[in-house]
């Protein structure tokens, strides 16, 4: 269906002044209000929010200079044991279903044990690929992977930063004491 020409709005605006034309007035008043942050900022002292890592870390710092991540925090996997510390996955695949950038890949085996039918012998989770959503996390039907508070992983490679399953449950070991987010 055309358009009418009651349909179209005409918006004629006033024309630019010969400075106007040049935007050197707005330029001006940003330079205006940088200068007063920068006046009022001086009264105030030095207020650099940057720690030196890995000498200085969040977790020792007040709250007040930026310290402490919030409850929210979403770090590295882990996969947690049962109580007789094998580990709790079932491998029923839920996770590497849930998860929204496909980097946990799981190969189940019949479980030795009697209290499960399957196990994972291969569990891997791709931390470069994955975009921390917990999805994997709230997908899990018996609690077995979880995002610990642990934000400073490296790696010099990309199979550096493929977690295989020993290496996610070392990091279960490492961090047993301290309660995940």
């Amino acid at each position: 269906m055309p358009l009418s020409d009651d349909d179209v709005v005409v918006v004629d605006l006033p024309p630019l002044t010969g400075a106007a034309s040049t935007f050197l007035p707005e330029v001006f008043k940003g330079l205006g209000t940088t200068f007063k942050h920068l006046v009022t900022s001086i009264g105030r002292g030095p207020r650099s929010k940057a720690i030196f890592y890995p000498e200085e870390r969040r977790e020792d710092m007040p709250v007040e200079e930026g310290g402490f991540y919030p409850g929210t925090f979403r770090g590295v996997h882990r996969l947690n044991r049962d109580e007789e510390g094998r580990v709790k996955c079932v491998a029923c695949f839920m996770c590497s279903t849930a998860c929204p950038a496909k980097c946990i890949h799981i190969e189940g085996a019949e479980a030795p044990w009697d209290d499960r039918e399957k196990y994972p012998v291969k569990f891997d989770i791709d931390e470069l690929r994955c975009i921390y959503c917990a999805m994997c996390e709230e997908a899990c039907p018996v609690d077995a992977i979880e995002l610990t508070p642990n934000y400073d992983i490296v790696g010099l490679t990309r199979s550096e930063m493929i977690f295989d399953k020993q290496k996610l449950l070392s990091i279960y070991d490492q961090t047993i004491e301290r309660k995940p987010m």
